[in-house]
């Protein structure tokens, strides 16, 4: 989905999605009546079998969605976790090696938090990476000399680091999972021929209703718009808390 929608705000994608398909359910409607009037019909069941199948479009790729969101949720908690671990294991080294492991180590907490309080660019994404890659060479050199300096702790400072550089690969992978263009598309095209057929029924049957029809519009363009909504952690209304970061910063790593 990133290389189609990511360029594209969202509410717009809903709001033309609602558009396309009130237009194709007016056309369904105008085709319907010239159907009625030479006497021939539309069976309900293939209407009947399109609404089927957006129902089921919906829940899938709102169901794929919620769940990738929860899988972000669960990588922050566990990066909160795995940062408060390390920064607790260099507490017990000795000066000056455990001053600058825990400097590094908020530092990269704070880069981890300042990431997630705005929208982000791929650029800014990329000059993080960056960031974070520095860091954990940093932090890399430094529990490498705790260990050459024989701390008794070198088994929870080797565990926790690889922890941190662990939770750093998961979170990432996480962020970038999303939906794939082909399901979006197929969302999209089922949406609008469901309400073309809704329309051509509508049209056969010689009556219009018109608030059902918008109605039915609305819910599938708000579906469809909380859907993307979820799919897209750089810059989306539903954002993952990063209320493990915000108390770890505020306790642990004070």
């Amino acid at each position: 989905m990133d290389e189609f929608l990511a360029p594209l705000d969202i509410r717009s994608v809903a709001i033309a999605l609602g558009v396309a398909m009130l237009v194709a359910s007016e056309i369904g409607r105008w085709r319907g009546r010239q159907q009625r009037l030479r006497g021939s019909t539309l069976s309900a069941r293939f209407n009947d079998a399109c609404m089927a199948l957006l129902g089921l479009l919906i829940a899938f790729t709102f169901g794929t969605s919620i769940t990738r969101h929860d899988q972000r949720r669960a990588a922050v908690v566990a990066d909160a976790n795995a940062i408060g671990g390390f920064y607790n294991a260099a507490a017990l080294l000795k000066d000056p090696t455990r001053t600058k492991l825990q400097a590094v180590i908020r530092q990269y907490a704070q880069l981890r938090l300042d990431l997630t309080r705005g929208p982000v660019s791929a650029a800014d994404l990329q000059s993080a990476l960056v960031k974070f890659d520095r860091m954990h060479g940093q932090m890399t050199e430094l529990v490498g000399q705790a260990l050459s300096d024989g701390t008794p702790i070198a088994v929870s400072l080797t565990n926790t680091l690889n922890a941190v550089s662990s939770n750093q690969a998961a979170r990432l992978s996480a962020y970038r999972e999303r939906l794939p263009t082909s399901v979006v598309l197929l969302l999209f095209v089922c949406a609008i021929i469901t309400a073309l057929l809704f329309g051509l029924e509508q049209g056969n049957d010689d009556r219009s209703d018109i608030a059902g029809k918008l109605c039915f519009i609305f819910l599938v363009s708000i579906a469809v718009y909380v859907t993307l909504d979820l799919n897209r952690p750089e810059g989306g209304s539903i954002r993952v808390s990063q209320e493990p970061i915000e108390r770890l910063l505020s306790s642990t790593l004070r």
